[in-house]
C-alpha cells in the first residue's frame, strides 16, 4: 500500500508541475470572493408617504389645530383639557391619505 501512495503523490506532483507550466490550466479550482454590492438602505414607504401627505392642505389644517391645542394646554398650569381629539383627527386624515397608495408600494 505504501508504494501505491507513493505513486499517487509522485503523479500528483507531476500533474501540478505540468499545470503550472501551462497558463490557464489548473487542477486546483480557485474561488474568488464576490465583490460586495452596496446594500441599498431600506426606506419605509409609509414614512415617505406620510411626509408627502403632510404637505396637503387639509392635513396641514388638522396639524395646525393640534399644535394650537397643544400650545394652549402647555401654557396652562391647571387644566383638564387634552388634545386627544385633535391628535386623532390629524392622524386619521394622515393615515387615510397614506392608505390610498401604500398597498401599491408594498412588495
Amino acid at each position: 500500500m505504501g508504494r501505491l501512495v507513493e505513486l499517487l503523490y509522485h503523479n500528483q506532483d507531476k500533474a501540478i508541475a505540468m499545470a503550472s507550466k501551462n497558463e490557464g490550466i489548473s487542477l486546483i479550482p480557485t474561488v474568488k470572493a464576490q465583490e460586495e454590492e452596496e446594500e441599498q438602505e431600506l426606506v419605509d414607504p409609509q414614512t415617505e408617504l406620510r411626509e408627502k401627505c403632510n404637505e396637503h392642505g387639509h392635513i396641514k389644517e388638522h396639524f395646525a389645530k393640534y399644535q394650537e391645542c397643544n400650545d394652549r394646554v402647555n401654557g396652562r398650569s391647571k387644566t383638564t383639557e387634552t388634545c386627544v381629539e385633535e391628535l386623532f383627527d390629524y392622524l386619521h386624515e394622515l393615515d387615510h391619505c397614506v392608505a390610498k397608495t401604500l398597498w401599491s408600494k408594498l412588495k
